[in-house]
C-alpha cells in the first residue's frame, strides 16, 4: 500500500494513529498524507433565536493549537524519515476525509475509547469514513500496540458484498500476515461460503484456515471477539455495514458493536 491517509487532529488517539500510519508507510516505501480538520462546531455558535455567529477569538486559538499539533507530528515524521504531505481544512472531519480518500489505499482512524464524550465524537466520524470511503479504513484503539501487519489476521466472513469488498482491498496486508483465519458465525445461510473466500485468497498466495464459530445466542460481535481471543488474532478484518443516505443512524448493529467494544485494530471495507 503506497498512499496512506492519516486523520491528524489532536486527540488521545493521535499517537497510536501516527505509529500505525508509519508502519504502513515504511512497509511499502509509501507516502503519508496528514489531514487536519478544524470542525465548524469549534468556532460557529448559535443563539436561542436561530442566529449563528463566528467567534474570531475562537478561530485564533484553534489555529494556534493546530499549528502546535502540526509541529509535533511533523517532528515525528522527520525522525522517521518518511515522505509526507500536510493538509489543513475547515469543515466536517468525516466529509473531508471521505473526499480525500478517493486516491488513498487506506485511511487511519481511531476506535472509540469506551463510553463518554470522546466515544460519542469518535464513533460517528470513524463510522462515517468506514461506510462512505471506497477504500479500507483502519481503526486503532487508543491504548496498547499499534497495527501490526505481520501479526495474525482474523477475517469475519458472512459472504456479503461488504465483506467481499473488505477482503479484496486488504489482500496486500493479508499477504504480510503471519497467519490468516476466516471465521464464520453460524447464524444464517451464506450467499458466498467461506470456501469461496479461501479460494480467492489462494489466488494471491494467502493460505487461510477456516473456522465456524457457534452463535449460541450471543451477539455476532461477541462471537467475533471471542474467536479473536481464542485464535490470538492481532487484528480483525470485516465489512462495514450501513446506508449511504443517513449515516450514523442506520449503521449496522454488528459494525457499531465492533467499533464500540473492540480492543484490537479493525480493518473495515464497505
Amino acid at each position: 500500500m503506497k498512499s496512506i491517509l492519516l486523520y491528524a487532529n489532536e486527540d488521545p488517539g493521535l499517537e497510536v494513529r501516527v505509529e500505525a500510519a508509519l508502519n504502513l508507510v515504511e512497509a511499502d516505501h509509501g507516502h503519508l498524507t496528514c489531514v487536519q480538520v478544524m470542525p465548524f462546531s469549534s468556532y460557529v455558535f448559535g443563539d436561542p433565536f436561530g442566529g449563528t455567529y463566528v467567534m474570531a477569538e475562537a478561530i485564533t486559538g484553534l489555529e494556534e493549537q493546530q499549528a502546535a499539533n502540526r509541529a509535533r507530528v511533523e517532528q515525528t515524521l522527520r525522525r522517521a524519515q518518511v515522505p509526507w504531505t500536510w493538509l489543513d481544512y475547515s469543515g466536517v472531519p468525516a466529509s473531508v476525509l471521505v473526499e480525500r480518500s478517493r486516491l488513498a489505499d487506506i485511511v487511519v482512524m481511531s476506535l472509540p475509547d469506551g463510553d463518554g464524550a470522546r466515544a460519542d465524537r469518535v464513533l460517528p466520524t470513524t463510522a462515517d469514513v468506514a461506510v462512505h470511503a471506497r477504500t479500507l479504513t483502519l481503526a486503532v484503539p487508543d491504548g496498547g500496540n499499534a497495527f501490526d501487519m505481520s501479526g495474525r489476521a482474523l477475517i469475519a466472513w458472512n459472504g456479503s458484498a461488504e465483506a467481499s469488498q473488505a477482503l479484496r482491498l486488504a489482500v496486500p496486508l493479508l499477504q504480510r500476515a503471519s497467519a490468516v483465519d476466516i471465521v464464520t458465525v453460524i447464524e444464517d445461510e451464506l450467499n458466498f461460503p467461506a470456501t469461496d473466500a479461501c479460494e480467492y485468497l489462494g489466488y494471491h498466495g494467502v493460505r487461510p484456515e477456516l473456522h465456524e464459530w457457534q452463535w449460541s445466542g450471543r451477539s455476532v460481535a461477541e462471537c467475533i471477539d471471542d474467536a479473536a481471543a481464542v485464535l490470538g488474532s492481532d487484528y480483525v478484518l470485516m465489512g462495514a455495514y450501513g446506508h449511504s443516505r443517513i449515516r450514523e443512524a442506520v449503521l449496522g448493529g454488528v459494525t457499531r458493536s465492533m467499533l464500540n467494544q473492540s480492543r484490537r485494530p479493525l480493518l473495515l471495507g464497505h
